[in-house]
């Protein structure tokens, strides 16, 4: 990546166009967050529906008080904290902010990356003091991408968007999302789990995030069919998985499975994956990918254990599976 590739980035950011990025969580659409027309764009490329928000990434040492309204205590805190990083804060957004970015809310999500290739991109759009939107670079609903071939494969050579190669992301899956525009009625919420953690946010700022309820704000990535494949996916027991596998193999299905156990089976393609909660993430959407190009009918993925660690993980296997209980059964009933 040269410097020149990022200042031409930034260029074709000012000028209203698309570019595809890398971060550390997946690679993410970007355009400029304060022109309209080009947040319009994202939606338009991704075929997302207009009451989904985006997230705003901003330079190292950005001026948070030009964003947001009302930025507490708690906030500042865990931007000194986990900053840069994988943390992405919802918070009152300033009037001047246009509501492209939040779909007409009076909040705004913002994060500002770790990987060197974004933090270089956003330094160098309109010199460090400008936002890029930026939700995951894939159509809407699909494995989110975490190569630059990933974003290649998914809009093929589709014009305006530029895309910067930056080589695979680190964490793996998406950010944390963490509303903060509540707290006096309704303390941190955690609307999305990821990579930082409840216990380390509460460990910040003293108190324990709690879960959504019906009034929370509308966040990226949280609705419950999400990050999901071709191929339906089932999440299995590992004590349920040879049986299953030797039975839909007896039934001539292909089946295509992703496992953190040493396993020997008869499925028609296998992708392993470390048995630690980090290096899961980091590959799960690689490998969701890669099973989704065999000739499988079913992705069957071992179900990761359920603590606190593995929690974001947890959740995009849970909403990449939604819609399809019962479809082993089905399988095997054929």
């Amino acid at each position: 990546m040269t410097e020149q590739s990022i200042l031409d980035a930034a260029a074709t950011l000012e000028a209203g166009g698309l570019v595809a990025f890398p971060t550390e969580t997946v690679y993410g659409l970007g355009a400029d967050a304060e022109n309209p027309a080009a947040v319009a764009s994202i939606y338009a490329a991704k075929g997302r529906p207009n009451d989904h928000p985006v997230i705003v990434h901003v330079a190292p040492g950005a001026d948070l008080d030009y964003w947001v309204s009302d930025i507490p205590d708690e906030a500042r805190r865990l931007v000194a904290a986990f900053w840069p990083g994988p943390l992405t804060l919802i918070l009152k957004r300033h009037a001047h902010i246009p509501d492209a970015v939040s779909s007409g809310q009076d909040t705004v999500g913002l994060r500002c990356p770790s990987h060197p290739v974004a933090m270089a991109l956003l330094s160098a759009f309109k010199g460090g003091k400008g936002g890029v939107a930026a939700p995951s670079a894939n159509k809407f609903g699909n494995v989110s991408p975490t190569t630059a071939q990933h974003v290649r494969d998914e809009f093929g050579d589709e014009a305006g968007i530029t895309v910067l190669d930056g080589g695979s992301s680190q964490v793996g899956i998406e950010s944390t999302i963490l509303d903060l525009s509540r707290l006096a009625t309704h303390g941190p919420v955690l609307l999305r789990p990821g990579h930082i953690s409840a216990t380390q946010i509460a460990a910040v700022i003293g108190a324990v995030p709690v879960a959504p309820d019906a009034s929370a704000p509308r966040a990226s990535g949280t609705l419950e069919s999400h990050y999901a494949p071709k191929a339906p996916v089932a999440l299995v027991a590992t004590a349920q998985l040879a049986a299953l596998l030797n039975a839909l193999a007896d039934k001539g299905r292909r089946v295509a499975l992703i496992h953190y156990s040493p396993l020997l089976t008869r499925a028609s393609a296998q992708h392993a994956l470390p048995e630690d909660p980090a290096g899961y993430a980091h590959g799960i959407y690689a490998a969701l990918r890669a099973m989704d190009r065999t000739d499988a009918e079913l992705i069957l993925v071992e179900t990761p254990p359920q603590d606190d660690n593995w929690l974001g993980v947890n959740d995009r296997l849970r909403r990449s599976a939604y819609g399809s209980a019962g479809i082993v059964e089905r399988f095997l009933q054929a």
